[in-house]
Parts: C-alpha cells; structure tokens; sequence
C-alpha cells in the first residue's frame, strides 16, 4: 500500500515540487496551503493533488485538517513542514506583530502540524517528519531576526523530537535550502539576483526540484538511519 504524504505550503514553490515529486515517487499526497485559493485550484488541476486549506498557525486547524486527510487517504506516515511566511524589516524597526506572525506559522506551525500526528506515527512504528528550514536559521540574515530565529528553532526542535521518535521507528529531520530560483527570488531586481547568485560557489541558484528530492530521499526507507540531520542544499554558500 502507498504510503499518505502531507506537505504544508504544498501548492506553489518548493512545496509544490516536493509535492509533485513525492506522487512521482508513489504517495499518496496530500497538499495544503493558507490563502491562494487560485494557484491552489491551478495546482489541483495540473496534478491532480488533492488540495486542503487551513493555517499552519491556527493548532485546532491542523488537528482538523489532518483528520481530513487521514479520513480522505489514510493515516499520515510522512509529513513535511514547508509551509512559511516573511515579514523582514531591521529589528529596530521590526514590529512586534511582524515578530508574532513568523513565529506562529515557521515555528509554532511545526509543532502545531507534527503533534497531532505524533502519537499514530508511535504507535504504527512509523513515521517521517521533515521540515524544511533555512540556510538563515543556520547562519542568520539582517533583517530576518524573526525568520532567523523561527527557522534555528525549528532545527533545535528536529534534534530534540529525533531522539523522542528513534526507537518508535521515527524519522525527524531538516533541510536548509540555501537560495532557490522561486518566484519570490526571480521577482528581485537582476542585480540583486547577481550579487547573490556571486556568494554561492556552484555560481547559480538552486532549483525548487533539487530540494524536493532531498525530501523524497529522507522519507524514504533507504533513509531510516539518518535521523536528527540537517541536510544543507545551499550550493555551498555556508558551510557547518
């Protein structure tokens, strides 16, 4: 029996490729986003995902939505958590809203998405939880104090839950993009995309489909030893 996937932020973006390469791989996938209901329909359409709205932010959502999910395709054995939201500004002029909305989605989203599946991954002896950080929550970035912060605590939380999941048969681990040609990174100005593109050794961005089979690879039997890892896919721009 295939196994059921669900990747937050899964309509658009690296979510959208992870999405599709894990049906390429044979889940079951089940994508869910926030807001964009057209790019969500557009994304159905061409794929065929079935498509879930609700806020990674909001706990009773997700408690709600993965039931709908599980009732849809059966229970969730692998779960990634790419759904994420910016709000740069330097931290003197940061506000505190700006503060609270990155936390409650890129940090507070994780718990609230992997605990109510916590307890069947333990008791099928099975799971995959990866979450999709950032080379800033590695390294840090002015003007991301908020983002920074969220995407470090998400590696922290991974170390701390694998060790928690290790024996129940439990996967939990991150991947750091680096910068990635999205439509959020194409959409900067040419020369800012250069100056870029100039800190990254391989001399290029990286590519939404390159993250997404490092995904498919951690969710994978082949990967039930590596658990607590962080995967960088930053075309060496910062190396730990």
């Amino acid at each position: 029996m295939p196994r059921t996937a669900l990747v937050t932020g899964g309509t658009r973006g690296i979510g959208a490729a992870i999405s599709m390469a894990l049906k390429d791989a044979g889940y079951k996938v089940a994508a869910n986003y926030a807001g964009n209901d057209d790019a969500a329909r557009g994304f159905n359409a061409e794929t065929g995902i079935p498509v879930y709205k609700w806020s990674v932010a909001d706990y009773d959502a997700c408690a709600a939505g993965i039931a709908q999910v599980e009732a849809d395709l059966g229970p969730v054995e692998v779960l990634v958590n790419n759904a994420g939201i910016t709000r740069d500004a330097p931290f003197h002029r940061m506000t505190r809203e700006q503060w609270t909305d990155v936390m409650r989605t890129n940090l507070d989203g994780v718990f609230n998405m992997t605990h109510p599946l916590w307890n069947g991954m333990r008791e099928r002896k099975f799971g995959r939880v990866i979450t999709i950080s950032s080379i800033n929550g590695q390294k840090g970035q002015f003007a991301q104090a908020n983002y920074s912060a969220a995407k470090a605590g998400d590696l922290g939380f991974t170390k701390a839950l694998a060790q928690e999941g290790a024996r129940a048969g439990i996967t939990v681990n991150a991947i750091c993009p680096g910068y990635i040609a999205t439509d959020m990174v194409m959409a900067v100005p040419e020369k800012v995309r250069e100056g870029i593109i100039a800190q990254i050794p391989v001399g290029r961005l990286g590519e939404a489909a390159e993250i997404a089979r490092c995904v498919v690879f951690l969710a994978s039997d082949d990967a039930g030893f590596i658990t607590g890892s962080t995967l960088s896919a930053n075309g060496g721009q910062y190396m730990i």
